[in-house]
């Protein structure tokens, strides 16, 4: 009798303890519910709320009532969820899960209710009830969760593209998109979708370029992709460091150290890739015939010998140049390179990365041209004064806080001009102080004449952009199928998600483009745009976000969402920059398509295409708000100093009205979850030719995501958020890492299907290349991960081939 007391006093304060989580998860539902309601958001969460409320004050009262109460409410719930959102998944996710989670503790309670008419067996009856109705549930989000594949190729086009490039890819991987045309297509198939699945790690090595100091951690991000050229294979690291490798087998051959300190460092270590020349007319066996050329952190060209790694006496001043002369005053950091140079008729063609969001008399974005071989600057082009000697007069600098180019330029050495993908002026929220050549060269794609330095044509993306909608992606070059023949043309992808067609020759679009009216207002309604230009030919960009569109890992974090949306200013795309509330900027900063840029299949007229799709929260702070908090300048007190974050959040913009801070991807405080429901990523397939969208689907899986930042350790296609490209082969392979997962992935380009994976030891927040040594195919990626995508950060390289 004592066991059977003790049980039932258990139960009965197990009921209340029960009941009063109820009543409180109801008192919270309730008022945030009403909140909503004043904000003219869904009515849905206080009704639930009130609903939860008494349902748990009556289960803590052990009346049975209250259950049933409860079960009525979770019906309703699911009626309501499928009437706002149907058999969506992921949205069902927030919506179901967690109610049907507490459904089975509020059935298992039956028995301790009073009077006792509800015995275990009605309890257990009903919770299977609920097993059945999770069953339907679960099926519904694994059915639409997991893939959204739109169909198979339906026959791909054959574009039969030229390659514009004096050097092939195949047997070699001679420049950072495989040529300076950035295809990242090989014409190797001796790894194919038949015997993917064989594919092993060949070897493995480590550069040993790790964070050494508390101002490098929480910086690093390698993004490298090596070159291949003979028998070698060459790598940088974060900090620079030049290493060459033997293609076949892993050893070291050299290494190169240019010492770039800690200090540097901008936002990211990271050296994306490498340049390879050859000098024309020189001997083989001359020093610095060939030779391997990088752009520094702390804005260097460096050049050695691609044979022994020795810097180049005959370039610069023992091998190194610096890129930063007639640019004014630079504090550590503020100017750097992380981006590959290109080089096109013998002159190297550089940007900078001028640190963001740090203040309006920052650096100039000048772009610089030098001989390959000596290192002298053949040219400046600063937009503001193109007709500035060279070099400028003494006591003359570039013009500060223009449009720079931090990412890798695209080159045709037919007809020798380089594409420039062009970022903002000084400032990327602010518009206002921007001078009219600004205006006319941010956010575009402008080519340049490398033999004299002077623009060509240009194509802006967007117009007096304040959303940080830079070029963040190489053109591809392609000779464009149309009905009178192919053009030389090339392929330009935006943050915007918008995908372009133009003619290399001229800048003319070959497919349609067309001024739209947007969104108005913000701070400086008289600076934005009646319109902005859209592309008809292809977009990656998904429909504008409503108050459903807002997740979450239960009602109570969805409903913070949505509240937080309905306080923000969101007009949709193009919504401009706000000080007195918050305002959503869909697709983020991030992209669309960002740095990896898309791969083009030359054979089936393919174009592969990863993407992100989050939004971000965005705040303009007034300056004296700004100034209270501490805001300041790279070298200034707080110095710039991101401390990992994500960028933009809390970017002083000194000289401007307005800091910014930028809550990345639109997280929740505490619990760090995404407010926009999955997808985060994808990768798609489209027509070349008509912009088809062939198939779509998420890239990544939710291992290493969760709330908290704990692991949830799930093999679920959940579409992560993920930086780098994509390869493709001839053997109808995408080789692809790039996501939050940590897993490098092969995907059968027919059907988008995943056909291989291996886990990597980092984050792969790189792009893959391959190369033929001895016979055999190799895939490799640099696993260096990224502080900004949260990935583990390593020092590895990775060589994948099919067993001998």
């Amino acid at each position: 009798m004592s066991d059977i007391h003790h049980a039932r006093t258990a139960s009965v304060w197990a009921t209340r303890i029960l009941g009063a989580v109820l009543a409180l998860i109801g008192i919270t539902l309730l008022v945030g519910g009403v909140w909503l309601i004043s904000l003219g958001g869904s009515p849905y969460y206080a009704l639930a709320g009130a609903g939860l409320l008494v349902s748990g004050v009556l289960i803590a009262m052990r009346r049975s009532l209250g259950v049933w109460l409860y079960v009525i409410v979770f019906l309703a719930t699911v009626v309501w969820a499928f009437w706002e959102v149907g058999a969506n998944g992921w949205a069902l996710v927030p919506r179901t899960v967690a109610p049907l989670v507490l459904l089975v503790f509020v059935l298992a309670a039956l028995p301790a209710m009073r009077p006792y008419t509800c015995g275990w067996r009605t309890a257990w009856g009903a919770i299977v009830g609920v097993l059945v109705i999770a069953v339907v549930v679960g099926a519904a989000i694994a059915y639409s969760a997991p893939s959204f594949l739109k169909s198979p190729v339906p026959g791909a086009t054959e574009a039969g593209m030229g390659e514009p490039s004096l050097q092939k890819v195949g047997e070699n991987w001679p420049a950072y998109g495989g040529t300076y045309s950035a295809r990242r297509y090989s014409p190797l198939d001796q790894i194919n979708a038949g015997n993917v699945g064989e594919l092993k790690r060949a070897w493995l090595v480590h550069t040993g370029d790790m964070p050494q100091s508390d101002f490098a951690a929480g910086k690093y991000g390698a993004e490298n992709t090596p070159l291949k050229v003979g028998g070698l294979l060459y790598v940088c690291t974060p900090k620079n460091i030049m290493i060459a490798y033997d293609a076949a087998t892993g050893e070291q051959r050299w290494r190169y150290d240019p010492g770039v300190p800690d200090q540097a460092i901008p936002y990211t270590a990271a050296c994306r890739g490498v340049a390879y020349y050859v000098v024309p007319g020189a001997s083989a066996d001359a020093a610095c015939a060939t030779r391997i050329i990088e752009g520094t952190l702390d804005a260097r060209l460096i050049a050695v010998d691609a044979r022994t790694g020795k810097p180049c006496a005959d370039f610069g001043e023992d091998g190194q140049v610096s890129t930063s002369q007639n640019m004014g005053s630079i504090v550590p950091g503020m100017v750097s390179m992380t981006s590959a140079p290109t080089i096109v008729r013998g002159v190297i063609v550089i940007g900078h990365q001028i640190l963001d969001g740090q203040k309006r008399d920052a650096p100039s974005g000048v772009i610089k041209g030098f001989d390959a071989v000596t290192g002298a600057q053949r040219w400046g082009w600063d937009m503001t004064q193109p007709d500035l000697p060279n070099p400028p007069p003494e006591g003359k600098i570039y013009t500060r806080g223009t449009p720079n180019m931090w990412t890798t330029a695209t080159g045709d050495e037919a007809l020798g001009y380089v594409y420039l993908p062009l970022g903002n002026s000084a400032v990327d929220y602010w518009s206002g102080s921007r001078s009219d050549a600004e205006n006319a060269y941010s956010s575009s794609l402008t080519a340049i004449d490398v033999t004299t330095g002077k623009p060509v044509w240009t194509f802006q993306t967007v117009h007096k952009d304040v959303w940080d909608y830079d070029l963040g992606s190489q053109a591809t070059l392609v000779d464009y199928p149309t009905a009178n023949g192919t053009v030389p043309a090339l392929v330009l992808p935006s943050k915007k998600g918008d995908i372009y067609i133009l003619d290399r020759r001229t800048g003319k679009p070959l497919t349609g483009v067309e001024e739209r009216p947007v969104a108005q207002g913000g701070v400086e309604p008289d600076q934005r745009s009646p319109t902005q230009p859209f592309s008809l030919y292809h977009t990656l960009r998904k429909p504008d976000l409503t108050e459903a569109s807002m997740w979450g890992m239960s009602p109570i974090d969805q409903m913070a969402c949505r509240i937080q949306f309905r306080e923000a200013s969101y007009k949709g795309f193009y919504t401009p920059p706000t000080s007195d509330t918050h305002s959503v900027e869909y697709p983020g900063y991030n992209g669309g398509s960002d740095w990896g840029g898309v791969a083009v299949d030359p054979k089936r007229g393919i174009v592969i295409a990863n993407y992100n799709d989050m939004p971000n929260y965005n705040r303009l702070v007034p300056r004296a708000e700004a100034d209270k908090l501490g805001w300041t300048p790279r070298g200034e007190a707080r110095g710039g100093d991101l401390g990992g974050g994500a960028e933009g959040a809390g970017d002083p913009q000194a000289g401007a009205p307005y800091a910014i801070n930028v809550n990345a991807g639109w997280r929740l405080p505490f619990t760090g979850l995404l407010c926009k429901q999955p997808p985060y990523g994808g990768i798609q397939a489209f027509d070349l030719k008509s912009g088809k969208t062939l198939w779509d689907r998420p890239l990544g899986q939710a291992l290493n995501n969760g709330p908290f930042g704990i692991p949830s350790m799930l093999p679920v296609n959940i579409g992560t958020p993920n930086n780098g490209g994509a390869l493709v082969t001839a053997g109808g392979l995408i080789f692809i890492a790039a996501a939050t997962d940590d897993l490098i992935r092969a995907i059968d380009i027919e059907t988008g299907k995943t056909v291989w994976e291996d886990k990597l030891p980092a984050g792969g927040q790189a792009t893959p290349m391959t190369y033929e040594a001895n016979g055999r195919q190799y895939v490799v990626i640099m696993t260096g991960g990224h502080h900004f995508m949260e990935t583990p950060i390593g020092d590895e390289v990775i060589a994948y081939a099919l067993p001998k």
